[in-house]
């Protein structure tokens, strides 16, 4: 690592340009949002404009909050997507993101040459190429903002490519089911993205269908993001962002005991624990507390003494952060460390004995010592032979079995049904499990119109008495949720709407939107269950080999008995059917 760079322009600096930059053109500064948000859609705070979204929708009233339309921030983030990937050049979990944005106010123009003059004017940086939004079946090319980058590039004698691009890179949101959405414009610079710049112009409804947002009662905004460790690599002339001013002095306090990919991952989990025990967050099995609790053990799991990194932390943040407080950071490390590394000593003892390890043996050590994945990955090596899904497979089959074990413990019998996710032990229980059956396939759509389409069913498990659904979602379901998603359920049941099935080759199934396990392995022709007219109409569609109720009428009353957590990430509803009289 390069210890002799050459700071032109500190993070620091970085931040108060930004926001300069901003005020002068009619943005009030507004400070960042914790990492632990006010929005019931996401775990963590992961984007700039998360604060700002009920701005966008004509919920709450810029003007009156902030004075103006326009606002500007520099917000923290966390995202646990790319954790695996930290260590490489560009990862991190936490991060800090610039943003200006505007609701009703300027509109492409505005933004496309704000974007620009402080990249090239402010920043001095060249700009290599720029895209937009290039069109599909169902929007059209952004032509407005490909005809403004021309314009710009004319003007300022540039000549660096303006490239249509597709909807996974150039069109953003919604977030959940419904909601703003829009086409963007990126700025790359080295070939690296820097900065997204967001077109809320949108509304898409539930049923797919987009809508000018003003028709929904919302305003089009501007919704932009750029990553300050990446800005600073470019600014600073770095290889990479751990030789950025932000993150190599936290970097260079990690003892050389440790490899450089692990010194990275230490720097990047180090600053992310201070900022989230900053904002409250303390270790625990649930929710954000899962989140501190698997980076800090991944970080203890090295044995090294590694609070001269949390120090470094605060003496870089603390004057923009106030909120960091070194002794409350360094205290719930010291008590996460001790309360780990009783049981670590002798779970990498025993590691170290061993020779190939794959996923069961993987297991067996976080079933044994509570070492996490990342843990025994780590401390595996070279003699890891396993990956994420598998160890998670294993973890489901454990499951599985034990509940298994629970049913001849506790007295079962032979069953006529039992087709490993339902059981029954005669006709009349058969009768039950099938109604409840169908009531989990309305159950996983209707979670998914309240919470999102991000919800994927993880497992589910159907006897006579109750059925249980697991499914990924970041929190615990708010009371009104879980009302929302019972009464969705039982209109679908009171419009006795028919239950089909047909047989089709899997991609042809695939392409009709039914639901599925996107890692399972399927025959080529599959049955895909409906509940509804038509496929194409279907309230709900899945992958499924029965048995389901003939009309959703049959099923009776639905309610959710209980919710509870089952792992990072993976929330547990238990549910009932009542026949009425």
């Amino acid at each position: 690592m390069s210890t002799d760079l050459v700071i032109t322009v500190t993070g620091q600096e970085i931040r108060k340009k930004f926001l300069k930059f901003f005020e002068t053109r009619g943005h009030k500064t507004v400070p960042s949002s914790p990492l632990v948000p006010d929005d019931p859609s996401v775990l963590l705070t992961t984007a700039g404009m998360q604060q700002f979204k009920r701005y966008y929708t004509g919920e709450l009233d810029a003007a009156s909050d902030f004075g103006g339309l326009n606002t500007a921030t520099v917000q923290k983030c966390f995202r646990t997507s790319d954790i695996d990937e930290v260590g490489d050049e560009s990862h991190l979990t936490f991060f800090e993101m610039l943003g200006n944005f505007s609701f009703g106010g300027y509109w492409k123009e505005e933004a496309i040459r704000y974007a620009h003059e402080f990249i090239r004017r402010e920043m001095e940086l060249e700009i290599d190429y720029v895209t937009v939004f290039g069109g599909d079946e169902e929007m059209p090319a952004d032509d407005e903002a490909a005809e403004v980058w021309e314009r710009v590039k004319k003007e300022n004698k540039e000549i660096f490519e303006v490239k249509m691009a597709g909807r996974e890179d150039n069109f953003w949101g919604p977030t959940g089911a419904e909601g703003p959405c829009g086409p963007t414009t990126e700025i790359y610079v080295r070939g690296v993205e820097v900065w997204n710049v967001v077109f809320n112009e949108f509304y898409r409804m539930r049923d797919g269908e987009y809508l000018p947002i003003e028709e929904k009662g919302g305003k089009r905004g501007i919704d932009t993001g750029m990553g300050l460790e990446r800005l600073a690599m470019m600014a600073q002339g770095a290889d990479n962002i751990f030789e950025t001013d932000l993150l190599l002095p936290i970097t260079e306090t990690i003892p050389e005991t440790l490899t450089e990919r692990e010194k990275r991952i230490a720097t990047d989990h180090l600053r992310g624990a201070a900022f989230l025990i900053a904002d409250g967050v303390r270790p625990s099995n649930k929710e954000a507390g899962y989140v501190l609790r698997r980076i800090l053990r991944r970080v203890i799991a090295k044995g090294d003494d590694l609070t001269a990194a949390l120090k470094a932390v605060v003496d870089g943040y603390g004057g923009f952060y106030q909120e960091l407080n070194l002794n409350d950071i360094k205290r719930v490390y010291s008590e996460e460390e001790n309360r780990f590394k009783q049981t670590l000593r002798r779970g990498l003892s025993e590691l170290k004995r061993l020779g190939r390890v794959d996923a069961r043996k993987a297991f067996d050590f976080y079933q044994s010592y509570g070492l996490p994945y990342e843990v025994v990955a780590d401390a595996a090596g070279m003699k890891a032979e396993f990956s994420r899904e598998e160890f998670e497979r294993e973890l489901e089959r454990h499951q599985e079995k034990s509940r298994a074990g629970a049913e001849k413990k506790f007295g079962g019998h032979g069953l006529a049904l039992d087709t490993g996710e339902l059981k029954a032990g005669d006709e009349e229980e058969v009768d039950k499990v099938t109604r409840l059956h169908t009531a989990t396939h309305l159950l996983h759509q209707a979670l998914r119109q309240v919470l999102g389409e991000e919800v994927e069913q993880a497992g589910s498990d159907i006897t006579p008495e109750r059925t249980r659904f697991d499914f990924s979602f970041p929190r615990r379901l708010k009371e009104e949720e879980i009302k929302q998603v019972e009464e969705i359920v039982n209109e679908v049941v009171a419009r006795d709407l028919p239950v089909k099935s047909i047989i089709l080759l899997k991609e042809e199934a695939e392409k009709t939107g039914a639901l599925h396990f996107f890692k399972r392995k399927y025959p080529e022709e599959v049955t895909v269950y409906y509940v509804g007219e038509d496929l194409e109409h279907a309230f709900s569609k899945e992958f499924c080999g029965g048995p389901h109720v003939k009309r959703t009428g049959e099923i009776g009353k639905f309610k959710i008995t209980k919710q509870e957590a089952v792992g990072a990430g993976v929330r547990r509803v238990r549910a009932v059917v009542i026949l009425m009289k």
